[in-house]
């Protein structure tokens, strides 16, 4: 996000942003365009502000133009040395204009931020920590709070306590660190409560309603993260919405996975999300579409001619989205179990992944234009077959003189569980860019290496010139395209190439971009802090619609209820492998190999 340009991070001389000189727009909360029924188709840094300045809550895309701070902890963004871009240019564009997005005055309205569950792992782990970096980064208007509901007892200052051994300043953002936690701690205010309870909900609102009046500002807007078991999700968000609900701005709610368990299961949570608010408030959010690599995949290819004209059955032989853990579920099996790897993992974070690599060029960068191409592509999927399905469960395995538990080891897994931890599948596009080409998902835990990939491996070339040279085996010679997604984020194009020297020697060669050197980036934005941001700039490129879910589940529920009603039995792997053999034998089934298998070591 704010290292896709060369100087990003760099650029900041301080750690807050202030946008001048733009014209103001009244403040409406537009209704989203309708959703598109058609079928698929074939191609076609912070405190308060400077006086009389103006203040923008930036967009997780980059902006037109150098800010100065927002909150005063000093300093102002200011164009790279080298003369390339800062951080914050999109072309000629604002990014309200860019994404058609609606304008936020925030010298007249504050912003207040709901963590529903903020004594949890995830709140704790993720959702604060992202919210100071955005704070301490200057993307969070001037007048904003943040207040913690969960269950569990404690006062304010019991709750900043909490909090505060999770909040961290990024190692090229340092200054004045200590300062901007004890400021960002001074926004934090806590209200305990049952989530099914009206009365907490009501008393959570005039707590809400006294910080705001003190902002002095005349309007507010409140946002919501619903960081709770999916079982209370429906009784949390009619709470904020019918008692908690601002009079004078925007409502958002974020949502988080899992959205139900099979088809029937998730359109009920999205019919009782429904009768309590709009689709257009409903925020449902899966943290891998926040990831830079993610938010790239339409950059790369709708932003570079060389790769439009190879992007179709024509020329790529098969896609593969891998994702890999290297340990186990570690004592969460509990929560594990009742979902697996293919609901955890390939049904959202993969396909949503896969959707967005292969859909059509929308119509604009406009949210709604975006997802509906998703949804064409969904559409366009066969349902997942079981015959083109592997899964797996990790085994205990004795290795460096200790013993690595099995699943079944794990305490908290019900004895003898047939939940797979790894999957492997399938899955095909029919229509006229992508019939034929096999996609294949794998995710699993407990293997031999921690990575998420992409990796396109293109046709062989006909009548090759140089065929001998790599012998009977021409896999060898194939050009391949990878998106490493995490870890050391990087781009890379596999070519042949001859070796320096007399003679004719030919070699497999990468044309490599590493983020980290490319762009100087020490650390890249948390997943979450994009994705905060873009709620509160009413961006949902990168939020999941209703009837995109829906489409999801389409494909899945089939050879979930079949696999579970039939209680087949996952092949068995050892802990730290590189999973079963069965998802070899499918991907020869399809005439493929593995990326991520072959020269292993040469791809890290």
């Amino acid at each position: 996000m704010l290292q896709q340009l060369r100087g990003g991070r760099n650029a900041v001389a301080g750690p807050s942003t202030v946008v001048k000189g733009l014209p103001a727009r009244p403040s409406v909360l537009a209704p989203q365009s309708s959703t598109s029924q058609s079928p698929c188709c074939a191609p076609a840094q912070r405190q308060a502000p400077v006086p009389g300045s103006r203040v923008i809550a930036r967009s997780s895309a980059t902006t037109d133009k150098p800010t100065a701070s927002a909150n005063g902890n000093g300093g102002a963004v200011a164009p790279a040395q080298d003369g390339t871009a800062s951080a914050y240019t999109y072309g000629n564009l604002d990014v309200e204009q860019a994404y058609d997005l609606e304008h936020n005055d925030w010298n007249t309205t504050s912003l207040s931020v709901v963590v529903v569950g903020a004594s949890g792992d995830l709140a704790k782990k993720k959702i604060f920590p992202a919210l100071f970096a955005l704070y301490y980064e200057g993307l969070l208007p001037p007048d904003f709070s943040i207040f913690g509901f969960a269950r569990s007892k404690m006062t304010d200052a019991e709750f900043r306590d909490m909090i505060a051994g999770s909040l961290t300043c990024r190692v090229s953002a340092k200054d004045k660190c200590i300062e901007a936690t004890e400021k960002f701690l001074k926004r934090c205010f806590y209200s305990p409560g049952q989530y099914d309870d009206a009365k907490s909900f009501s008393e959570l609102n005039q707590r809400m309603g006294e910080v705001e009046r003190g902002s002095g500002k005349p309007r507010s807007n409140r946002m919501f993260f619903l960081s709770i078991p999916p079982n209370v999700f429906i009784a949390a968000a009619g709470g904020a919405a019918d008692y908690c609900s601002t009079k004078t701005g925007w409502t958002r709610v974020i949502v988080e996975k899992p959205f139900g368990r099979d088809s029937a299961s998730s359109a009920a949570l999205g019919r009782g999300l429904a009768a309590h608010l709009k689709e257009e408030q409903i925020y449902r959010i899966d943290h891998y579409l926040g990831k830079e690599l993610i938010e790239n995949l339409t950059v790369l290819r709708f932003s570079n001619l060389v790769f439009e004209p190879l992007w179709s059955r024509q020329y790529i032989r098969n896609v593969q989205v891998i994702f890999s853990e290297n340990f186990g579920t570690e004592g969460r099996g509990g929560y594990f179990d009742q979902y697996g790897i293919m609901r955890d993992v390939i049904q959202n974070h993969l396909v949503q992944i896969l959707a967005l690599f292969a859909m059509e060029q929308p119509v604009s960068l406009n949210a709604e234009d975006i997802r509906n191409e998703k949804v064409k592509v969904l559409r366009c999927m066969r349902p997942v077959k079981l015959e083109d399905t592997v899964l797996g469960q990790y085994r205990s395995r004795v290795h460096g003189g200790r013993t690595l538990p099995g699943y079944l080891d794990d305490k908290t897994v019900p004895e003898g569980s047939l939940t797979p931890t790894f999957a492997a599948c399938a899955m095909f596009i029919n229509n006229a860019r992508w019939d034929g080409v096999p996609f294949l998902l794998k995710a699993g835990k407990a293997l031999h290496t921690r990575r998420a990939e992409i990796r396109v491996q293109f046709r062989h070339v006909p009548g090759s010139l140089y065929k001998h040279k790599f012998g009977p085996d021409l896999d060898n010679s194939t050009n391949e395209l990878v998106i490493r997604i995490q870890p050391k984020e990087s781009i890379y194009l596999k070519i042949n190439n001859k070796v320096p020297g007399l003679g004719l020697r030919l070699d497999t060669t990468k044309l490599d971009l590493q983020y980290g050197n490319a762009y100087n980036a020490k650390e890249l934005p948390d997943a979450y802090e994009r994705l905060l941001l873009d709620v509160v700039n009413g961006d949902k490129r990168l939020f999941i619609r209703n009837d995109e879910l829906e489409a999801a589940w389409d494909l899945f529920t089939p050879v979930l209820h079949e696999s579970e009603s039939r209680r087949v039995t996952p092949e068995l792997y050892p802990y730290g492998s590189r999973g079963p053999v069965g998802a070899h034998y499918l991907a020869a089934k399809y005439g493929v190999r593995w990326g991520d298998l072959a020269n292993d070591d040469g791809d890290e």
